[in-house]
Formats: C-alpha cells, structure tokens, sequence
C-alpha cells in the first residue's frame, strides 16, 4: 500500500487482515515455525552433512505449492511458487513428490490421490541444476523474465527462492584464478567479486519479486556439539583462517566460511544438527532424532524433531 493510498483512503478491517496475510504469509512448519518469517527474509539453514537440511527445504516447498483448499479439503498451503536452486546437484525429486502426495492424501483419510492437483502444485514447483558459480550467476540474471513468465501462466507470484546449497563453489572459486570477463577492460571474477553479484542480484529480484530466501550451508560444528558431528566435519576441509563470528561479532558454534557480504546479507540464522540419540517409533524400530536451534535471532531453547515419510515431526 502507497503512502497515498494509506492517508487519503479508507481501509476496513477485513482488507486489512486479508493484505497483511498475502505480504506477510508465515510459513508455520517444523522447524521454521519458531519465527514469524515474510517476504524480504534471507534465511540461513545452517549444519553438518546429513542434518535434515534438504529434507526441510522440501517439507516448505510442499507448503508453499500445496493450496489453501482443493475441492472443499482444506491443505493450508500458499498456493505460490518455488524456484529452488539446486548448486550441489544432489535433489531427489523422487523425495517430493513423495512428500507432496501424502500430504494430499493426509486430509482425504485415503490412499488415493488428486491426480489433478498433484500435476498443478508440481509445475508450481520451478527447478533449476547449477554446476558453477557462472552458472549460477547466469540463472539469478535471467530469472526475472522466467518468473515474469511463470507468473502470468500460474497466475500467481513467486513466495520461495531456495539455494541448495549456497557453499557449493566456495571452496573451488577460491582456489580457481578466474579469467577476465569480456575483455581486459572488464574486470576480473573473483571470490569477492561473485559474492557480490549474487547478493545484488538477489536483491534486485526481490524488489520485482517479493519474495522469502531459504538457503542451506554445509559447516563445521565445533566440538561442543558432541562426537558425532565431529565425526561428520571430517569429510571437510580444515581451513586455519576461517572466522568464527558473523558481521555483527555473535559468536557462533561452527567455522564461518561464506564472504562478510554473505553473511551481512542474511537476516535469519537456523542450525539443526543429527543427535547422537534415537526415538522409538514403533515395535522394534527407531527413527534419527534432530536438534535446531534459532542462532539469528537467538533463541533460548532448542526443537527436537524427526523425520517420517510426509515430513518433519516436532517431539516433546
């Protein structure tokens, strides 16, 4: 709404419940729900290898496609769309759409399924594989136009850009020497340089298109959270130089690696992480059990969670 438009005009109370949920839709799903969440957010969802973090990028974006009510069944979805940005090449799409048909099943009581509406909260689902930080570059460039495109054969916007994961390149880009761009008046692609672009680029496509950005980071957890995820930081580079804090100096449990730019830019911090203990879930069967917890802002306790074929379950 204008400032215009707020002075000069009447609003009832009913359109103003009814603007404030489409700018400010919260996605109240485990373990996300801790925090009120709305377009213009960069969530960081941080944690070792095998912490869940794909897992609950899925369980939103099912959120996100599913609509409000199909049919007379009410689901509580969005109804918008998802651009996920896969850069470590490793989704399952399998897992999805796994996810996304028990969830229509789950109001039903039934084991049969909304063909019809599976098929439309999929193309809702927008998908794109990059292998470099060029490529990754190019897509956040033109996403514009495919947004722009999407939106008027959807007829609905963009809610969710999610980055799977945004550490990917890091560690090559910053062993590569990066070539001119364009010529030699051009100049020279760098770490720095990338980070840059992408943080404006980012910026630049949430001014068109409002929307929340969900993006996961593989880190190093510090020895405080126990042998297991020692074990798990194995398989990652030990960097002697790395910062242990964020832009503005909260210490944090793990190796900070991503460029201050990054980390300026992110304004919500989530950490989940495996736990050494197991949940007894049925008769000789055990499940994984999970820990998050809000670094940014900080938050003094922590969830507990697992995960079961239609998505994530909070525990007592």
């Amino acid at each position: 709404m204008t400032p215009k438009r707020w002075i000069d005009g009447d609003e009832s109370a009913a359109e103003m419940l009814g603007r404030v949920a489409a700018e400010r839709p919260f996605l109240l799903i485990p373990p996300l729900h801790r925090v009120p969440l709305r377009v213009g957010n960069v969530v960081e969802l941080v944690g070792p290898s095998s912490s869940a973090k794909t897992l609950i990028l899925i369980q939103a974006a099912v959120n996100c496609i599913l609509p409000k009510e199909w049919n007379g069944v009410h689901y509580g979805g969005l109804e918008r769309l998802v651009m996920f940005l896969d850069l470590d090449c490793r989704f399952d799409i399998l897992r999805l759409s796994e996810m996304l048909k028990l969830r229509i099943m789950e109001p039903n009581g039934s084991m049969n399924y909304d063909e019809g509406l599976f098929n439309l909260c999929m193309r809702r689902f927008l998908y794109v594989r990059c292998y470099d930080s060029l490529q990754f570059l190019a897509t956040l460039k033109t996403m514009h136009y495919r947004l722009r495109k999407e939106k008027e054969e959807h007829h609905v916007s963009i809610y969710l850009l999610m980055i799977d994961s945004i550490g990917s390149f890091h560690w090559i880009d910053r062993g590569s020497t990066f070539f001119p761009l364009g010529g030699e008046k051009r100049k020279r692609l760098s770490l720095q340089n990338v980070s840059d672009s992408v943080v404006q680029e980012i910026r630049k496509l949430q001014l068109v298109h409002p929307m929340l950005v969900i993006a996961t980071k593989e880190i190093l957890l510090g020895n405080a959270y126990g042998a297991y995820e020692a074990k798990q930081n194995k398989s990652l580079p030990e960097v002697s130089d790395l910062r242990n804090s964020t832009s503005n100096t909260q210490q944090l449990p793990y190796r900070e690696y991503m460029p201050s730019v990054w980390q300026s830019f992110v304004t919500h911090n989530l950490l989940v992480r495996a736990s050494d203990d197991h949940l007894p879930i049925r008769h000789h069967e055990e499940s994984s059990l999970y820990l998050s917890e809000w670094l940014l802002p900080s938050l003094s306790f922590r969830d507990k969670f697992i995960v079961k074929d239609a998505g994530i379950v909070m525990v007592s």
